[in-house]
């Protein structure tokens, strides 16, 4: 009977440990399809720009569109990997009688830019990206920390719509499209996964040591 209670604790411990380690293989399944779904998406053949795009119903929507930059950029700090920091340039764009946002791509930090003139042909995809919060601080003229789609379009004076270009046609001068991927969507299911089987595996031995433990004690 001195036995019991901890066997009984350990193998209940080692049991929920391992299903939460299942289940996050379940997520992970889940999520990699989720995954695959929007990359499917994102690559898909370019449409017209829609009326009345809806963030729900078109985020990562393919599109084409002709038309003519309009002002100055915003610019918004970035650091690309193997590159450094610069900017991406935000430039309202008039295209159709209507008027939306145009994310051209990164400009490297002291690096000067060539925007052509005239018209401008564009695919890329629709996007209301996530990148404000608490710490993101407020803009500093045309400086801005995050791409907020609604006050972007204030300060511009545009539809709330952002083109993030895949491809602009004729290209910017040291301009390069940094065009939506999936890889910043977050997808740890596999890390989370491997804690829960290590704490599985970690309270297993314990149970053992502890009854070791008490297999050791002298009889009363």
């Amino acid at each position: 009977m001195k036995y019991l209670g901890p066997l009984m604790l350990g193998i209940a411990g080692v049991a929920v440990l391992l299903w939460l380690g299942v289940w996050q293989l379940q997520r992970l399944e889940w999520k990699e399809s989720v995954l695959a779904e929007i990359d499917a998406r994102i690559g898909a053949e370019p449409v017209p720009l829609p009326q009345t795009p809806v963030p729900e119903a078109d985020r990562y929507l393919p599109v084409s569109a002709t038309g003519t930059p309009v002002g100055d950029p915003l610019r918004v700090l970035v650091s690309v990997k193997g590159t450094g920091a610069g900017h991406r340039l935000i430039q309202a764009f008039e295209t159709e009688g209507r008027r939306v946002m145009l994310d051209r791509g990164f400009l490297r930090d002291g690096a000067q830019w060539g925007a052509p003139e005239g018209s401008l042909a564009v695919v890329g995809n629709l996007h209301w990206p996530d990148e404000v919060d608490s710490f993101t601080p407020d803009p500093s003229g045309d400086l801005w920390f995050a791409r907020d789609v609604p006050a972007m379009a204030e300060e511009l004076d545009t539809e709330p719509v952002l083109i993030i270009a895949r491809n602009l046609s004729p290209a910017d001068t040291n301009v390069t499209p940094l065009p939506v991927t999936s890889e910043g969507i977050p997808n740890d299911h596999l890390e989370y996964a491997i804690t829960w089987f290590s704490l599985a595996a970690v309270w297993a031995g314990m149970t053992a040591f502890l009854l070791w433990r008490i297999s050791r004690r002298p009889s009363a």
